[in-house]
């Protein structure tokens, strides 16, 4: 094996068509959308080489600030309900219930594994509020505050997918968090523990610090899967009504594929590329400083 790998034409032949394919599939594709970002038509009519038209368009489209804020406000929101509702339940499982945590971390993580149109469907039904009342408007009748249209205004359609996503996912940070848990020395929090530490102390200097990497992991992988949602808001709402629950990645869809908009599409997909870096450098370097403290 040190032979091999002490072979720099072995290194090469084994690491060719990875390389290739890495370069087909990732490089080649990006390279190309980042190219057509100075064009505008597509690939039926034709391009024409546009410049820094699409940009200048970016930055005075309205349509694109009202899916800029709802991406932001969507992904801030989601990221805390699933890093900290997930930290919750993690801590539940590896302090509280322990072994017998197996059976509520199932029920919890199912979620995660129904399709997410499955999901848009049942969420539908629960919150419909014409022609018929679906469950959650029946229990505001029945408690005397009458119905609500839940998905015909912006404001009640963004709390129906902010509820319907936390449910769906909150169940794989909270695996993913008490996996992280799990590599907390034992006899650190027994020391602690014959210490005379409560739980608050306990968890406020032992605990919380030595979950740190995971919990920013969390954060990197959340903040990342909600700036880039896009099928359950599509299966619930369609991105209506109007424009109101429209991310960036709707109206990049929208944009290139039913108005055949490539170069703006791609325009608007180097925002999005953008803004999952520069919040994934914010947080790598604000767990160095963490770390370094």
């Amino acid at each position: 094996m040190k032979s091999v790998l002490g072979d720099r034409k072995a290194i090469a032949l084994l690491l060719t068509p990875a390389l290739l394919l890495y370069t087909l599939i990732i490089l080649v594709p990006v390279l190309w959308s980042l190219g057509l970002t100075f064009f505008k038509g597509d690939p039926l009519s034709g391009f024409e080489f546009n410049g820094l038209g699409n940009f200048k368009t970016l930055f005075t489209d309205p349509a694109v600030g009202d899916a800029f804020w709802f991406t932001v406000k969507y992904a801030v929101i989601m990221t805390l309900f699933q890093v900290v509702l997930g930290y919750g339940l993690a801590l539940l499982y590896h302090f509280v219930l322990r072994k017998s945590s197996v059976l509520v971390r199932t029920l919890v993580f199912f979620p995660v594994v129904l399709p997410t149109v499955a999901i848009s469907l049942l969420y539908q039904k629960l919150f419909q509020s014409a022609p018929d009342n679906g469950l959650v408007n029946e229990l505001l009748v029945n408690v005397g505050l009458g119905s609500v249209d839940w998905l015909g205004a912006g404001t009640t359609a963004f709390i129906v997918i902010v509820i319907m996503d936390v449910w769906r996912s909150v169940g794989f940070y909270a695996v993913l968090i008490f996996s992280g848990l799990l590599d907390i020395p034992d006899d650190i929090i027994e020391s602690a523990r014959i210490d005379g530490a409560k739980s608050w102390s306990l968890f406020r200097h032992i605990v919380l610090p030595l979950s740190l990497p995971i919990l920013f992991a969390s954060f990197i992988f959340s903040i990342n899967g909600t700036i880039k949602v896009f099928d359950s808001v599509f299966a619930l709402t369609a991105g209506g009504p109007g424009n109101s629950t429209t991310p960036l990645t709707l109206y990049m869809y929208r944009t290139a594929f039913q108005f055949s908009d490539y170069g703006y599409g791609s325009t608007i997909a180097l925002l999005l590329t953008v803004m999952c870096l520069a919040v994934t450098l914010v947080i790598f370097r604000s767990s160095r400083r963490d770390l370094s403290v």
